[in-house]
């Protein structure tokens, strides 16, 4: 199992010296918030998780064009958090979402669609659908 609390240690710090270095809505700000993001998703934190991708989601959205892969990743991750806490039919909007980006942005043989279509056969099943 990951050091998962180490970890959001370190990105924690990194997140405190890009927030005196960078401006608010620099692209590392948005990764910055991510990981921290999914630290706190891997330790059970759920709703500190889904504030942190919020956060990197608003910045991500103001500087990122609507159909950037960054954006259906943070979606998708939003989804895992969701999922995560049983809530499906929350997860499986956002699932939505992040496939309608990457169908948009991705390849059609990209690995990340195959998740995408992964994760919303996972949510269906869970809602028994």
């Amino acid at each position: 199992m990951g050091q998962y609390s180490k970890a959001l240690e370190y990105y924690e710090k990194a997140f405190r010296i890009y927030q005196q270095a960078l401006p608010s809505n620099h692209p590392h700000m948005v990764s910055s918030y991510s990981n921290i993001a999914l630290a706190h998703k891997n330790i059970g934190q759920y709703t500190e998780a889904l504030s942190k991708f919020e956060m990197a989601l608003k910045v991500g959205c103001a500087i990122l064009h609507t159909n950037h892969p960054e954006l259906g990743t943070l979606y998708n991750s939003m989804g895992s958090v969701y999922f995560s806490m049983s809530n499906f039919p929350k997860a499986l909007e956002l699932y939505k979402k992040a496939l309608e980006i990457r169908e948009k942005a991705l390849p059609k043989n990209h690995h990340d669609l195959a998740a995408s279509y992964n994760n919303l056969g996972v949510v269906h099943t869970e809602l028994n659908e």
